[in-house]
């Protein structure tokens, strides 16, 4: 799986960290959900550092697609409650 994180890059995923992904994604969607800016800034961080370190970086002159699209790092509560919602951003 091929995950953007926008104004960043992109990297690619094991099958077997989508799981996780999930988890985390449901986190972030919990915490918007619930107005909590600490809550969604901690879930957000976290998502991303899991695909930071867990993915490997795809090079910029990859022309595939990326299957996520995340939010760019700086993104805000209230930009991420248009984004975070159902059933997330990960396809389960």
């Amino acid at each position: 799986m091929i995950v953007r994180i926008a104004t960043e890059g992109q990297y690619e995923l094991e099958d077997s960290d989508v799981g996780r992904l999930n988890e985390l994604d449901e986190q972030a969607v919990a915490a918007c959900g619930a107005d909590d800016e600490a809550r969604f800034r901690e879930a957000f961080e976290a998502l991303l550092e899991f695909v930071r370190t867990s993915g490997e970086s795809v090079p910029d002159d990859h022309l595939g697609g990326s299957e996520v699209i995340l939010p760019p790092p700086d993104v805000s509560l209230e930009e991420a409650k248009a984004e975070f919602q159902g059933e997330g951003l990960i396809p389960g």
